[in-house]
């Protein structure tokens, strides 16, 4: 592919209601290109702020703002701050495994994270097929990191996994767990990373006006791009 990312065809969807900052439109640019269905294409558009959906790459490109940014963690530079310190301490019982597979009972836990911490949100209510078709992706090796305590499972973290870096796509948990199992999540992919020599995680975008995105810049050092310049 060329690195040239100004060449890539991409298509406008309709504006629409943003999902995270009430009164603001939406838009997001798909990128067109079958060709770049691929790993490592799509490893160079995470770097140059994409994203993906099921098998649609995509990136905001709102009229009238621009509060997303993509952020991501330098895994080998990563410090816990204090406060990550004793979640890893307190967590020290909780086991986790990276699988190709979910679950057999992956739903159950799914459903009940929806209904408590989403209830208004795109993903309510919750559904099986429309979940898997929002997660799985045919040309990338996505895999499903499972977080267990007393062999129960509490939580999830879906993970693409890429030549140099990972992507934390999304992750649900027990709600009435009383650790933050979704911090804890970012915690594992990171030391994952480190242990198979990626350089970063990428956390998806930060929205500063939006209280539930905050916990991303919590991870340091961490860099955003801000007018295609990845800035620390």
């Amino acid at each position: 592919m060329s690195s040239d990312i100004q060449h890539i065809r991409i298509g406008l969807t309709d504006n629409h209601p943003c999902s995270y900052l009430p009164g603001r439109q939406e838009r997001v640019a798909v990128a067109l290109d079958p060709t770049l269905h691929t790993s490592s294409n799509y490893e160079v558009l995470l770097a140059n702020g994409f994203r993906r959906s099921g098998d649609t790459i995509y990136k905001p490109l709102c009229q009238a703002c621009e509060a997303c940014e993509p952020i991501r963690v330098a895994a080998h530079q990563f410090q816990p701050s204090r406060s990550q310190k004793r979640l890893l301490n307190k967590a020290s019982a909780i086991t986790w495994q990276l699988k190709e597979d979910l679950d057999e009972n992956w739903y159950e836990l799914y459903a009940s994270y929806i209904e408590s911490r989403h209830h208004s949100g795109t993903m309510y209510p919750p559904n099986r097929q429309s979940f898997e078709q929002f997660s799985h992706c045919n040309w990338l090796n996505t895999q499903y990191l499972h977080l267990y305590e007393d062999q129960r499972l509490i939580g999830i973290a879906v993970t693409d996994l890429l030549s140099n870096s990972a992507s934390a796509f999304y992750t649900f948990f027990d709600p009435n767990h009383p650790l933050s199992l979704g911090t804890l999540g970012v915690l594992l992919q990171i030391e994952y990373c480190r242990q198979q020599g990626k350089q970063w995680l990428y956390l998806g975008y930060q929205i500063d006006e939006c209280p539930a995105m905050n916990y991303k810049v919590r991870f340091h050092p961490h860099q955003r791009l801000v007018n295609q310049s990845w800035r620390g």
